[in-house]
C-alpha cells in the first residue's frame, strides 16, 4: 500500500516477521504510516530453572513442499553465579508440506562459562515444525533469547 503524509508528517514503524521475502526487508504503507519490516526471521525468549529440554522457537514450515536453511543464535544469562552462554547454529530441512525432515545433523558452536557447562541448544523437528530447544542447568535460573533466520526454496 501507500502512505500519505498528514500535516506533512509521515510515521515510520519498524517490525520483524517470519514472512518469506527474498530481500530480507519489506515496507508497507497505510494512511500516514510506513512500516519497515525485517523478514524471514523470528525471535523468542524463555526462562529455565532446571536441565529440562525446553522449546524456545517453533517454526512452522508451511503446506508448500520445499527446502529450508535455518541459522541463528541463542544467548543465555544466569544472574546468580553470574554466568553466560552464547550459541550459534545452522541446519537444513525439507518438508513435503506435512512432515519436516532434518537433512543430516545441525551444526552449532557454543561459548560458555564453567557454571553453564551442561547447558546446550538443539535443533529438532516435530510434525511439520523446526524446533529450537534449550537445555539449562539444574538449580540455575537461566534467561534465554533466541533468533532464527531462514531461506526457503520451493
Amino acid at each position: 500500500g501507500t502512505a500519505t503524509p498528514a500535516a506533512n508528517i509521515l510515521n515510520l514503524v519498524t517490525d520483524s516477521t517470519a514472512e518469506n521475502n527474498n530481500n530480507g526487508i519489506q515496507d508497507t504503507g497505510s494512511g500516514d504510516t510506513v512500516t519497515i519490516s525485517l523478514t524471514k526471521r523470528t525471535t523468542a525468549t524463555v526462562t529455565t530453572t532446571d536441565a529440562t529440554l525446553t522449546t524456545i522457537i517453533t517454526f512452522a514450515m508451511g503446506a508448500t513442499p520445499g527446502t529450508f536453511i535455518v541459522e541463528g543464535n541463542v544467548v543465555a544469562f544466569n544472574s546468580s553465579t553470574p554466568s553466560s552462554g552464547v550459541f550459534t547454529y545452522i541446519g537444513g530441512y525439507r518438508t513435503d508440506g506435512a512432515t519436516a525432515t532434518e537433512l543430516g545433523v545441525e551444526f552449532h558452536d557454543d561459548f560458555k562459562d564453567v557454571a553453564m557447562t551442561n547447558s546446550d541448544i538443539f535443533l529438532n523437528v516435530s510434525g511439520n515444525n523446526i524446533l529450537v530447544q534449550v537445555q539449562g542447568e539444574a538449580a540455575l535460573t537461566i534467561n534465554w533469547n533466541a533468533l532464527l533466520t531462514f531461506r526457503q526454496v520451493t
